[in-house]
């Protein structure tokens, strides 16, 4: 018989992320956050390949990459709207982890299947940060997409790309709820 853990259960139907922009001080210390980097890397991988790595972001990188992004956005003629969206969690942020797909040779295991696992990771740092008490904010937007800003701002490998953006602070307000999917209409069962 399986051993149940409700308070496990109950937290993840009831999770829910907290704006970027609402996240404050403080922030977890370096200390505060490594269990919570050692839970997001309890991640299915198959082959044990570790396609991913980690890059904290403290205030001042965070500053810095706000820089870029403008630099970056100004360079590609964005449209000023976009490049501000794409700055504000770099200016708003007070710690950010970036979670890093590392893509790795393998015969045995398909690159989507490293993509998977990094994603993964994403969600398990989110679920993590926000089991510990802090707010926590899974972002992407243009800068995550644009090789310039990886290269430049982040100094990632042509293998090597943005999973996501985890933001983690306090929580300064709380979100109301938002509808959740219809289990019911997207799931199908079958028997045989």
């Amino acid at each position: 018989m399986p051993i149940p853990n409700p308070a496990a259960l109950e937290f993840l139907q009831t999770r829910r992320s907290r704006p970027a922009k609402t996240l404050g001080l403080p922030v977890p210390s370096r200390e505060a956050l490594m269990p919570l980097l050692i839970a997001a890397a309890r991640t299915p991988d198959h082959g044990k390949l570790e396609p991913w790595r980690f890059i904290v972001l403290e205030k001042e990188a965070l500053t810095r990459l706000s820089k870029t992004v403008q630099a970056r956005g100004e360079g590609l003629a964005l449209d000023p709207e976009q490049v501000e969206k794409g700055r504000s969690q770099f200016d708003q942020g007070q710690l950010a982890v970036v979670v890093v797909e590392v893509q790795k040779p393998s015969e045995k295991i398909p690159a989507l299947e490293q993509t998977y696992s990094a994603g993964a990771v994403c969600i398990g740092l989110l679920n993590a940060a926000q089991a510990a008490g802090w707010g926590a904010n899974w972002l992407s937007g243009w800068p995550a997409h644009d090789r310039g800003f990886m290269a430049e701002g982040l100094g990632l490998a042509d293998h090597e790309r943005i999973a996501g953006i985890i933001h983690i602070g306090t929580e300064t307000a709380a979100p109301p709820e938002r509808p959740r999917p219809d289990i019911e209409s997207i799931t199908t069962w079958q028997s045989h």
